[in-house]
Order: C-alpha cells, then sequence, then structure tokens
C-alpha cells in the first residue's frame, strides 16, 4: 500500500477523483467557474449530509443541553456593527506593482535583496508575485473587510446596505433571548447551528479548504463565569471524540495554544484543532472561550436586557460562552485527505476512500454477476431490498464487469460490494441462497447469508 502522506501529488489527485466520482464539482465550470466556489455533487452531498447528521447527534441531539436555531443569513447591519465585524473582520492586503493582483501580506514569503556583490541588503525586503513574477518591496499593508455587501429593498444607497453574514454565531447571539423567554432553559445550556457564512477572502485556494462561500457547524454553549475552565475542557473531548467519529486519525490531528496576540478580541482562550492537510498543516476547527463579549456588545447596542436569571439563586448575569465551531467543508477535505489510498498491484494501481462507514455515502453495493440474466437481476433486486432495511444507501451497479464494478466503489468509498451469482440460485446445492461479501479495504472476499451479510453492515455502521 502506498502511503498517502508521501505522495506530493495528493492533492491532485484528491480533487480529480472528486469530479470523476461526483463528490466535488467546480462552480459555474460551464463559464470558467468562480473563484472559492464549489458544488457538492450526488456522493458529495450524502458524504456531508451525513458529517452534519454526525455532528447533530453528539452536539445537539445526544444532549439536553442543546437546542438548535436556524438564523436567516442577512441579518440587521446594526448586528455586524456590535460584533466587531464591520470595523475589524479585514486581512491584510498588499497589490502587485504590474499585474495589480492582490494577495494577503501574511500569507507572503519575504526575502532581502542582494547587491551585485551578493552581500544581503537588510533594509530592502521583496516579495515575488504568484501571478507574473515580479519582485515587490515590501511595503505597509491596507486592510480589507472581508463581509461581502447587498443591499436590501428597492434602494441602493448606504441605508440599505446589508451584509452577507461572515459567521454563523452573529444568530446564535441575537436570539438567545427568544430561546430563553420561550423555552426557559437552565444554565448551561448551548445553541447549535448549521448554515452557511460568506468571506470575500482576497485568494481562496487549496480545493475547498479557503472558500468564499462556506458551510459551519457551530455550538455557542452559555454557563456561569465561574465555569468557564470545566466547560472549555468538556468541549475539548467532544471535539476529539467527534474527529475520532468521522474518521480521522488521532495522529493527523493536533491541538494549538493559540496565544493572547494571535486571539480574535473575543477570546480570552482559544485552541486550534489543525490538520494535517497535503499542503501543510492547517486549521480545522476552533475552540473559543468568547467570555461575555457578545451579549454584553448587543446588550449595550440593542438596548435590550440580555442577561440571565438563575431563579434558584436569585443572581442575575451575563452568561460567558463557550464556542466549538467546525468548517464543514475543511472536514469534508480532511476526511478525503485522511481516507485516500492507493495499492500497488504491479501492473496496475487500486484507488479506494477508507471511509468509515457511518459517513460513507453508499453502505454497500449490490450486483448481479452478469445483468443479462434475468434470474440473477431478480434475485440481485431482492437481495438489495432486504438490505435496504437496514439503510437505504445500498447502490446498485450491472455496469460493465464485475471488477469495474468493484473499482468504482472503492473510489466511491463504499465499505461492501454484494454479488450475486449463480451459486446463489443453487448451481451448487450447499451454497443456495449466500452471496459474496466484498471488503473494500482489503478486497477480501466471502461466502455469507444474506442475512449474515445484513449483520455485518449493521454493526459497522451503528
Amino acid at each position: 500500500m502506498m502511503s498517502h502522506m508521501a505522495d506530493a501529488n495528493l492533492m491532485e489527485k484528491i480533487v480529480s477523483l472528486c469530479k470523476r466520482r461526483g463528490f466535488i464539482f467546480p462552480g459555474s465550470e460551464i463559464y470558467g467557474g468562480l473563484a472559492g466556489t464549489f458544488d457538492y455533487g450526488p456522493y458529495g452531498v450524502v458524504l456531508k449530509e451525513n458529517v452534519e447528521r454526525l455532528w447533530l447527534g453528539m452536539f445537539r441531539d445526544g444532549r439536553d443541553d442543546m437546542y438548535g436555531v436556524d438564523a436567516a443569513i442577512l441579518m440587521n447591519p446594526k448586528v455586524w456593527e456590535a460584533s466587531g465585524h464591520v470595523a475589524g473582520f479585514s486581512d491584510p492586503l498588499v497589490e502587485c506593482e504590474k499585474c495589480k493582483r492582490r494577495f494577503r501580506a501574511d500569507h507572503l514569503q519575504f526575502k532581502y535583496k542582494k547587491d551585485k556583490n551578493g552581500k544581503i541588503l537588510e533594509d530592502q525586503e521583496v516579495w515575488v508575485c504568484e501571478n507574473c513574477g515580479t519582485e515587490n518591496k515590501k511595503r505597509e499593508p491596507r486592510q480589507f473587510n472581508m463581509m461581502f455587501k447587498t443591499h436590501a429593498g428597492a434602494m441602493e444607497d448606504d441605508s440599505a446596505t446589508v451584509y452577507l453574514r461572515p459567521e454563523t454565531a452573529g444568530g446564535i447571539f441575537t436570539n438567545f433571548k427568544n430561546v430563553v423567554d420561550s423555552l426557559h432553559p437552565k444554565l448551561p445550556f448551548g445553541i447549535a447551528q448549521i448554515g452557511k457564512a460568506f468571506r470575500n477572502e482576497i485568494a481562496p485556494r487549496d480545493f475547498i479548504f479557503r472558500l468564499r462561500e462556506l458551510e459551519q457547524m457551530e455550538v455557542e454553549y452559555f454557563i456561569h463565569p465561574l465555569e468557564w475552565e470545566q466547560a472549555f475542557e468538556e468541549w475539548r473531548k467532544m471535539m476529539h471524540l467527534f474527529a475520532e467519529a468521522i474518521g480521522l486519525p488521532q495522529n493527523m490531528v493536533h491541538e494549538l495554544e493559540v496565544e493572547a496576540k494571535d486571539r480574535a478580541h473575543y477570546s480570552k482562550r482559544t485552541i486550534d484543532f489543525e490538520f494535517e492537510y497535503p499542503f501543510g498543516r492547517k486549521e480545522l476547527w476552533g475552540l473559543a472561550y468568547r467570555t461575555d463579549f457578545d451579549l454584553s456588545a448587543h446588550e449595550t447596542n440593542s438596548k435590550v436586557e440580555l442577561r440571565y436569571l438563575d431563579e434558584a439563586t436569585g443572581e442575575k448575569f451575563t452568561p460567558h460562552v463557550i464556542e466549538p465551531s467546525l468548517g464543514v467543508d475543511r472536514t469534508v477535505l480532511a476526511i478525503l485527505a485522511s481516507a485516500y489510498r492507493e495499492d500497488d498491484m504491479g501492473a496496475d494501481v487500486r484507488t479506494y476512500l477508507a471511509l468509515a462507514p457511518k459517513i460513507a455515502p453508499m453502505k454497500a453495493m449490490v450486483s448481479p454477476l452478469l445483468k443479462n440474466k434475468p434470474e440473477l437481476v431478480a434475485k440481485a433486486r431482492e437481495v438489495r431490498a432486504e438490505l435496504q432495511k437496514i439503510h437505504p444507501a445500498i447502490a446498485w451497479d450491472d455496469n460493465g464487469n464485475i471488477g469495474k464494478r468493484y473499482r468504482r466503489q472503492d473510489e466511491i468509498g463504499t465499505p461492501f460490494c454484494v454479488t450475486i451469482d449463480f451459486d446463489t440460485l443453487g448451481e451448487k446445492p450447499e451454497l443456495k441462497g449466500t452471496v459474496t461479501l466484498r471488503h473494500r479495504d482489503t478486497g477480501e472476499q466471502e461466502r455469507l447469508t444474506v442475512a449474515q451479510v445484513a449483520g455485518r453492515i449493521r454493526a459497522a455502521i451503528s
């Protein structure tokens, strides 16, 4: 087996597989695309939804202290003024002197120029434009606000300006009072949301890692100020459990304690969960202690009280917040990168995705050995219907020879392939009613009854 981390071309192979097998396509491709946008195809949608369902089960539905919302993407612009996004949600930007392409200053590689004798000129730092190759002098960057602007209503002036939300958290904080007033939850409790966010990235890159339109899975967990450390540790452990559940290898997920100078303005403590992507170790998720910044800021700006009354003690205070924030797209990319495998078979290479069965788009594939034999097809349909009682995502494939079918399912990440042949029909009486079960990761095959196959699938996805 070829190690997935040893392959320098891994990203190119993942992108190619994603398009070839219907996981992810370039956005607006027939018109030349649009940077920073991608479309999820038939299998990508299911993979993404499986990740989200697992997150909902672990972070919301499996808990008694969590509530869900689905807040509007367009919000009153005062929300983003209060949160600091209008004034401070920006990246440092520099521009190439020749081609005028813009780049994030914190992503550039600077070097010192040398004179004709090779002596380093320590007062002359430069960077090279990756678009046109021009050598640019280092200059003070200007700040570039990353929020997308649009207009609500018929007017197109400043009074009608609204923003596409840059994060989903804003809609959670503005609904804090609604949740408290309608459901009367006791602290600690959380509000969870999955939704789109939009960021006008200067340089979107690395496939679905840095996008202009992204999806987030976020929780704002409201706590008593004295209990933040305990809650922070509980959510830290929960995020590791989620990484394990979706099949990310533990040795590829790392914690980075973010220093005070690098933390967001609202954070008193932040841990970045980093993943070893093919292009380097980068941020996957974040866990932040946001103190009472958000509720206090919205209370000040809206003039609406957002404090919490503890009826047992009579204490009234502004809750503090722990925020586990997980990007859906970066999670999907981490899953694909860690699951990609190649088996060197001499004259051929077998490619497959070693996806955890519970998140694999298809749980099994059922296939008649020959599609022109009605009795085999009928039996295969019957077996598929039986297995769909375990899970509806049981694929059907009768296109091409059986080897080609196996290869297609390997690249999709289907854990099991079930083949119905003449022995199933009783050509060998001792094998009547049995089928061939092939295992994706090993390629091994075994002869089992349909009931035994159903048991294997049920155990794998439970």
